[in-house]
Parts: C-alpha cells; structure tokens; sequence
C-alpha cells in the first residue's frame, strides 16, 4: 500500500509541476506548448487524484494554480456606470418570478412589459466610449467598477468602429458587448489556446495591439452605458439604431411578451445553439422600454431589468460510493455525495450536494444508490433523482448523524419567521469547533471580503494543519519563514502573498461587517449597518451588553433590518469568544470608516419612512426615488424620523397617530411627488 501511495505522489507531483509550466505559458508567455486536450487530461487526473485521496490535501492543489492572473500590463480606469453582473434564471419558474417582480415594483399588474430576448455570448466584456462619434476609451469589464484600458486591442477588431459617421449621435455613447471567436475560425488556432473564450481573453490581454490584430476576433454589440444625451426609447430601438451605425448586433434576438412567448423562444434558441458559430450558454431577457429600465434601476449587484436564462444543466448517471458531511462557516452540517468520477458537461464531478437532512429523507437517497447528477446552472453538481430499480436489497436508509465533526451534539433552529423547525443541522460552537472555524477564515480570505490573493481554500487548509493559523488575526500575522520552506511556496509568491495580506489591512467598515461572518449578514445588509454605526469605534458597541439592547433597537429601525437580522447579530455578540476574536481582529487592521454617499436632492439629509400602497407606484420604487433623491428610509416609526408618507391604499393607522404625537411631518403621495419634482 505504502509503495502505491508513493507511486501516486510521484505522479501527481510530476503532474502538477507540468500543469505549472503550461499556465506560465499560457499565461504569462501567450505561448502554450500543449493542445487543449493534453492539458485537460492532465487537470481531469490531478482532480481525480485530489478527490479520491486524502493524502494530497496538504499538497499543492489544482484549484490554486489554475487560472488567469490579473494583468499587469495595462492601465485601470474606472467604469462611468458599473458594470452590472446579472442574476440568473435556471428555469420557467424563475422567469415567471422575475417577470412577477417587474409588474409588482412598477405596480403595472395588468398591463403587458415588452421583454426583449438576446443571446447570451460566451465571450470577453468590453465597453467602448465614443465621444462626438470618435471611439476614445476602451475597457475591459474588470471587477465591475474598474476595467483595464485594452484600446488599442479593441481597435484591431473590424466589427468595432473607430468612427460613426452619422447624424443625431449622442456626445457620450458607450457600448457594451463581448468579444469572442468563431468556433470555425477557432479550429485554425485551437493549437494555441484552451477553448474559444479562453483564446479571445488570452488575445485582449497581448502587450502589443500587433499581435492582437493576428487573431480573429469578434464583437458582438448588446447594450448601452453612458449614454447622454439619451436618443433612445427602447432596447430593440438601440440595437436597430448602432447596427445601422456599423456595429455588429445578434440576428437572434427577439421581442417577446409573456412567458409562453419567452419559453418558446428559449427552446428554439436552445435547438440551434450547436450549429451556431459562437458559444452560448442562455439568453439574457431585458425589459424593452428604456424608461421602465431606469425606474426600474439596480440593486448592488445586478439590474433588476434584466435577468440571463441558463440553458437546461447537463446530467449523467453515476453511483453513490459515500456520503460525508461537511460544516459551514455558520455551523451549517452539509451531506455531499461522493460518486464514482463522472464527466457532467465537460467537467469530471466526483462530488454532488444533498443539500440537507430532510432532502435525503425527501429523496430516500441511500449509499450505493444509483442517481442522475446534474451541474446546477452549470456550476454547482446536485443529485437530481435515485434510480431505485437498481437499488441493492442490502440497501439500508441512511441515518443522518445528530453530532457534528467535533463531536458536539448538532441543532435545528426554529425560524424567526415560519416559526417552524430549519431543515439545516448546525454546530453553534463557533470558533471552538475546529471545522467552524476553518471555513470561517476561508470565507474572511474570499474576494466578496478581504479579497487575498494566494490565500485560496488549499493553502487555508494547508496553513490550517500546520497550526499557522487558527483565527482570523493570524492572516496578518503569518510566520512567512515557515510557509517559504513549504513545498510549492518561493521567493516570489511569498512577496505576492505579503502584499495581497498588506493590501487587504485596509478594509471598509461595510466590507469587514460582512466578513466576520455573522449569520443573515450578507453584503447588502452589512452597508445599512457600515451606514449607521460608520466607524469601528461605533461599531464596537456592539461587545457592551448594555450598550447592545438600545443599539440593537435603533439598527431595527432602519429598513431592510429585521427581527432575523437583529436575533443574529444579538447571538453573535452574546458569544465571548466572536467578540475576543474581532477584537483581535481590528488591532492589526485599518478599518476605514464607511463613507456614506449622500446623493444631493430634495431630501438630503431626510430621514422617511412609508405606509399604505400608491395607486401609480410599488413601494420598493417609492423607496428608489426617496433615496436617489437624497433621502435615508427607516422601517420604524421614532424620533429620528423626518416625514411620513402616507399611501391612500390600505395605510397602518397606528403609525399616523404616533407620527403626530412625534411631531413628525405627515404627507401624502401627491406631496411626496411634488417634493421630489416628480408628477403621478
């Protein structure tokens, strides 16, 4: 046995140091020795390797060593609007739920909102500015806010004009699109690159706009920026508008109206998707009016007008060999199958998700089943259905265990809201239970938090089994002379690892609150809280017993703070040893204060809360306008409150009678209207 394993390290050792000198290039070079096809059997049988032995867990990983470096190469410039990513939908209930959510924020129930259907490239972002008609800016789609200025590389693609010549142009016109390779021109240089999408990416990122300029690239324009003034009505009017300017737009791209004319659609885009010269992986639906877009507008991370629709997940038939469990960063206790390695869409899926508890009960999924896999929107494997017919007749349930990896007896809360019992098991040990905790620093290092490069799952696990680290602080104080004679480790990814760790010593108050980790604190909700308390030392607060009840209290006046929110934060501090570990935490920090973006308006410095429904307008968009006019909306009535805005639809009378007593100003819709400038 102990000649096998031997046998296998050597060979994944040889393997790894191959794939190392095949990404170095690939990427760094822009000259790849080997064909896509060698360099994937080698990732499919270190992944293998990595999944079926347990022995390579303290090794170099595939995972941390595959992928694209961010470029040095060219300058960063920040993007006029952010470029937005957009949320998905994986099947004909989410579409039905984003067209609900379109009507319920315009309060436009019975009317008919023209969606307009594209096809979602597999390609490379690129926005393009034109002022006066003269392309002068040139970005990739970056981290969103901020791109790389890829110019000169842009203007070798024909597709892309470097002038319209045309009457009626916009001062400041910015055009999004990909870029991308035909899959026939592809077949000609496949030799140099991965797939199509790696190829066009590897080509925008080329020093010299010469070399860019021998690869066949292409661009397809889909959407709109900065547009001022604005000359359109409408999406389709946009695209009809730019082709006849020069640009290249999809031919398959239709208006539809309604769900059914959505699904059919999508089935027929999905039946040519093969013969199809470009990758595909969905269609993006956008509502079609340019107005309703920009009541519409935004949330943090994606328009709430348009939405991509997946194509249906590939699945495959494999084998149950195990079920194990895994703890999440909240204690959550997570059942993963292990299966016999299967190829699911191109990639090799040893594990699939199930979920939780009363998901096996649900499924009667049993070790040794016989199931259907699928890769969930193309990324997360699940099991979809058992094949019970070739169940064994020794087959027994499977008992989902009441302790967690610790060994410490597991919990089902009750929720907040239904009132009923979670489907989830958690360990409420914190950072005492090991696994907690591990997952906790792996969630701290990720990029929606302190966003450390180098710090990636392997190497937390790594540093983790040889006690370099335990909590949080330790990431700030690592002994580097240690992890340098670590194998895989040298001079130079010890100096990227030092700045990637200096770099990330500096984090917004919004950023550190969401990556401490507390439970029902996600990015959104963690800036309404960075918004109130604005510094650390407010924040701080927090650890005094007696100060939290009265904070707790005012955090619940905000909107978008509720009662589960409140219960979270209250457990989180109420445990001694989260506080010690923060504490620990901001003593080898800079947290910087959160810097409130006061958009001037009518209601500047206005605090404003809303009761009852508008005739004309949802309450999230009344919301929307209050706050891109300046104004700061509160879920509670109190003494902080500035005017209440009564709707003539069903209003709460209780909250009217305690504004009055409160002194607060009460108006109506139409006053609301008139004090933003806006008509009904």
């Amino acid at each position: 046995m102990n000649k096998e394993k031997d046998n296998l390290i050597k060979e994944y050792e040889k393997k790894i140091k191959l794939l190392k000198k095949y990404n170095k290039q690939y990427y760094e070079k822009d000259s790849p020795s080997v064909t896509d096809s060698e360099y994937d059997k080698i990732k499919e049988r270190l992944i293998f390797l990595e999944n079926e032995h347990n022995f390579f867990k303290k090794k170099d990983s595939i995972q941390n060593i595959i992928g694209s470096p961010p470029s040095k190469k060219f300058k960063k410039i920040k993007h006029k609007k952010a470029m937005l990513s957009l949320s998905n939908a994986f099947g004909k209930e989410d579409m039905n739920d984003f067209l609900k959510k379109i009507k319920n924020f315009l309060k436009s129930y019975n009317s008919t909102i023209d969606i307009f259907s594209e096809p979602k490239i597999d390609g490379i972002s690129a926005s393009l500015i034109y002022e006066n008609g003269l392309l002068k800016t040139g970005l990739s789609r970056g981290d969103g806010e901020t791109g790389e200025d890829i110019l000169n590389n842009l203007k070798t693609i024909n597709q892309i004009p470097k002038k319209i010549d045309a009457k009626q142009i916009p001062e400041i016109l910015e055009i999004r699109g990909e870029v991308y390779i035909g899959k026939n021109d592809f077949e000609n240089i496949k030799e140099n690159f991965a797939n199509p999408r790696n190829a066009a990416g590897g080509s925008l990122r080329q020093k010299f706009s010469e070399e860019t300029a021998k690869i066949p690239l292409q661009f397809f324009a889909h959407g709109f920026g900065v547009v001022e003034p604005m000359i359109f009505k409408t999406q389709s009017e946009f695209l009809k508008k730019i082709n006849q300017w020069g640009f290249s737009t999809n031919p398959h791209s239709k208006l539809v109206k309604n769900l059914s004319e959505i699904e059919d659609h999508h089935k027929t885009i999905e039946s040519l998707r093969a013969s199809l010269d470009y990758d595909i992986d969905g269609l993006v639906y956008k509502v079609n009016n340019v107005e309703l877009q920009s009541r519409l507008g935004n949330t943090s991370s994606s328009p709430r007008w348009a939405i991509a629709y997946k194509f249906s997940s590939e699945k495959a038939t494999t084998k149950i060999k195990n079920i194990a469990i895994q703890v999440g960063r909240t204690g959550a206790i997570t059942p993963v199958a292990k299966v016999q390695p299967v190829t699911v869409g191109g990639v090799v899926v040893s594990n699939a998700t199930l979920h939780n508890e009363d998901e096996i009960k649900r499924k009667d999924i049993r070790i040794g089943d016989t199931v259907v896999i699928q890769r969930a929107g193309d990324v997360i494997p699940q099991v979809v259905t058992v094949d019970k017919s070739k169940r064994s007749i020794n087959s027994k349930k499977y008992l989902f265990p009441e302790k967690c990896l610790c060994g410490y007896k597991t919990h089902k809360e009750i929720n907040t809201i239904t009132k009923k019992e979670d489907a989830v098991r958690r360990c409420l040990r914190g950072y005492d239970c090991d696994y907690t905790a591990k997952e906790k620093l792996k969630h701290i290092v990720s990029k929606e938090a302190f966003n450390i490069d180098g710090l990636g799952k392997k190497v937390i696990e790594q540093l983790w089994d040889l006690k370099l680290i335990k909590f949080p602080s330790d990431i700030f104080n690592l002994d580097y002379d240690k992890i340098l004679e670590l194998e895989g480790w040298g001079n130079l990814s010890i100096q990227n690892l030092k700045n990637a760790v200096k770099k990330a010593s500096s984090i917004s108050l919004d950023k550190f609150i969401y990556s401490v980790g507390i439970r029902h604190i996600g990015q959104e909700n963690a800036k309404i809280i960075g918004n109130f308390f604005v510094s650390i030392d407010n924040f701080s607060n927090l650890f005094n017993s007696s100060k939290r009840e009265k904070l707790l209290n005012n955090l619940n006046e905000l909107d978008g703070i509720g009662n589960t929110q409140i219960n979270s934060i209250n457990t989180f501090f109420t445990n001694q040893k989260n506080i010690e570990v923060i504490k620990d935490l901001v003593d080898v920090l800079q947290v910087k204060n959160f810097k409130i973006k006061n958009k001037k308006g009518k209601l500047s410095s206005k605090s404003i809360m809303f009761t009852g429904g508008f005739e004309k307008m949802s309450r999230s968009e009344a919301k929307s306008l209050a706050e891109e006019n300046g104004g700061k909306v509160l879920g509670n009535i109190s003494k902080k409150l500035d005017i209440l805005v009564v709707g003539n639809v069903k209003p709460t009378k209780k909250k009217i009678e305690k504004a009055k007593e409160l002194k607060i100003k009460v108006i109506d819709q139409k006053e609301f209207l008139n004090l933003i400038n806006k008509t009904s």
